[in-house]
């Protein structure tokens, strides 16, 4: 068995004195595993980090082993990410996120398209933060927790929508949110109108609560806790 691939390097574990079972995310084989050997290696080192994307070939004897990565350069995303801790935060959470959230071997080509662009943006921080709260809302609609902030869930209107129920995920209106808005969840106005202030903490906590109660928690485990410090950065 084996395939070629481009990917976006998820993670990097140590297996043996130098070798590493590297995860990457794939347009068509979706989040995968693999050996590479001598990936702790000089010439390997620098290149294996979260968030690059390489060009990788994978073997292995039966589709169900984990096989061996033979892998190639791409781009090197990770150093925009290295030299600020907000960057990195971001590049940590979001290849944290995948690998929590999606399962193996499952193509979700959004998900991947999003996150190149995420990564791409990462030199700009007046651009990034925004692509990274509404990257987590394709997030979300791809394990189908989507969110509809659209219209108000209880009036049908498309204006004024200020909140969003944590329930069903759906925007509503601030006439109707009124008897209830300490229920509800703050709609950030940068998500309707890109030219409102962005206020990324409060785009943060809306997508978290919904990856938290919604995703982590019906898997009974925690948000990474690269998203959670993701979260403490924006609010310094």
């Amino acid at each position: 068995m084996d395939w070629q691939d481009d990917g976006i390097i998820l993670s990097v574990k140590k297996h043996g004195e130098t070798s590493a079972i590297v995860n990457l995310l794939t347009p068509m084989q979706g989040r995968h595993a693999g050996l590479v050997r001598s990936g702790f290696g000089k010439r390997l080192r620098g290149i294996l980090q979260p968030g690059n994307k390489v060009q990788a070939s994978w073997r292995a004897r039966l589709p169900e082993h984990l096989g061996n990565f033979t892998i190639e350069p791409m781009k090197a995303y990770a150093a925009n990410a290295l030299t600020d801790a907000r960057r990195l935060a971001a590049l940590s959470s979001a290849c944290s996120l995948i690998e929590a959230s999606l399962p193996e071997r499952e193509p979700h080509p959004a998900i991947l398209e999003g996150l190149e662009i995420l990564l791409g943006a990462l030199d700009d921080d007046d651009v990034w933060p925004v692509i990274y709260v509404k990257w987590e809302i394709g997030l979300l609609t791809e394990l189908g927790f989507g969110l509809d902030l659209t219209k108000c869930a209880a009036t049908g209107s498309t204006e004024d929508l200020t909140h969003v129920s944590p329930r069903t995920g759906r925007a509503v209106s601030s006439a109707a949110a009124k008897p209830y808005k300490e229920r509800l969840l703050p709609l950030p106005a940068f998500l309707l109108d890109s030219s409102a202030p962005a206020n990324i903490d409060e785009g943060l906590r809306l997508t978290g609560y919904f990856l938290e109660n919604h995703v982590f928690q019906y898997r009974d485990t925690e948000l990474p806790s690269s998203r959670r410090r993701l979260a403490e950065r924006f609010r310094e």
